[in-house]
């Protein structure tokens, strides 16, 4: 099909454990702020950091919340003509887990509320949306669902898009990532000589991609798609799904290495993620573009971590300033640029990793708007 729109982030809504709202999410990551705190009481009393949302509003409620602030700070009266995306990785596991932990009956559970599509189905029951679809890909479930969004605006199928990143934390979720033994009992420290694991968060990221840009918006400009299918959990050591997801979105951009002035790694503070992510960093850019990881502010928000990145590139963009690294000593690689303090620059495009098990990932590209 002819390409017949570009396709804009225009308006946004968060709620993480390091902020409830963009200038305070950016704050604290530019401040190594973090909120990330040590939790023995998801999983057998083993102790582990995670990133939890400090809200007195249930996670339903603040999902319902942050909808309809994305609404009402848009163009939109209602989303009847947006197209709902939602990217999550547990869909509503918390929700059976508190149910099966309350009455000790599986009959009671509900499997409307269970599958992928909870998220869904809950805010279709609030709002009344074209149309909807759920992806569930792990750590890259929303952005792929950002992915997807792209290539229905920018073929002319939808002019507006309301793509979620959401995923709650639940005892299913710490003790998966513990039995594999990745998680850290502290701050992740990605990329660096003494990390030893990472952090499960949750977060609730929503974002609308339209066909006209305003005064914050930027370009979703390409997106690159892999599989490298070389172990369930393990990346390929040498970063090669990595490598040609950017390679791809780069590409389908239309730029060049050259022209990527800033990279969100996916940099989970595992030694087999880091380690082959900067080995494809390096690859292909050398040092000479500035590399960065989030989560050691955010944690790692699993199939939000698609969408809450994109937010932090918003702001990276619009903000021309680039974060520092937190928790970084000493790097493993020295061969790519990690920032090591905020540095205001010329910020023209940003790219944004995410990747899942089984070696399925996905590259962003964003743009300031021209």
């Amino acid at each position: 099909m002819t390409i017949k729109n570009k396709a804009y982030i225009t308006n946004t809504a968060l709620i993480c454990c390091s902020g409830d709202n963009e200038e305070q999410l950016f704050h604290n990551i530019c401040t190594q702020n973090s909120f990330i705190k040590n939790d023995s009481n998801y999983f057998n009393n083993t102790p582990a950091a995670i990133g939890k949302i400090s809200s007195e509003k249930s996670f339903f409620d603040n999902l319902l919340l942050k909808c309809e602030e994305v609404l009402l700070h848009s163009n939109l009266t209602t989303f009847e003509d947006t197209l709902l995306v939602v990217g999550s990785s547990v869909g509503g596991i918390a929700i059976t887990e508190e149910i099966y932990l309350k009455y000790g009956d599986y009959k009671k559970v509900d499997p409307n509320y269970h599958n992928i599509q909870t998220i869904q189905t809950i805010l279709e029951k609030k709002f009344k949306f074209l149309d909807g679809i759920s992806f569930s890909t792990a750590c890259t479930s929303s952005a792929n669902a950002l992915g997807y969004a792209h290539e229905v605006i920018t073929k002319g199928i939808y002019k507006n898009v309301l793509v979620l990143g959401v995923d709650q934390l639940s005892q299913t979720t710490v003790g998966g990532f513990l039995s594999l033994g990745v998680l850290s009992s502290e701050p992740c420290k990605p990329f660096d000589t003494s990390r030893d694991g990472m952090n499960v968060s949750e977060a609730i990221a929503c974002l609308l991609v339209q066909t006209e840009p305003n005064e914050n918006s930027i370009e979703i400009c390409g997106v690159g798609y892999s599989s490298d299918a070389y172990h369930m959990t393990h990346p390929h050591p040498d970063g090669l799904g990595a490598k040609r997801a950017m390679e791809k979105a780069i590409f389908k951009a239309k730029i060049t290495t050259e022209n990527i002035n800033y990279i969100n790694a996916h940099g989970t503070g595992t030694s087999a993620n880091d380690s082959a992510e900067a080995k494809a960093i390096e690859s292909l850019f050398g040092n000479i573009t500035y590399v960065t990881s989030t989560k050691s502010i955010t944690g790692h928000t699993l199939g939000a971590a698609g969408a809450l990145e994109a937010i932090i590139c918003k702001l990276i963009i619009n903000n021309q300033t680039i974060p520092t690294s937190t928790n970084l000593n000493d790097a493993e690689n020295k061969n790519i640029n990690l920032s090591t303090q905020n540095i205001s620059k010329e910020i023209n495009y940003v790219i944004s990793n995410s990747f899942a098990f089984g070696g399925n990932n996905c590259s962003l590209v964003f743009g300031k708007v021209k």
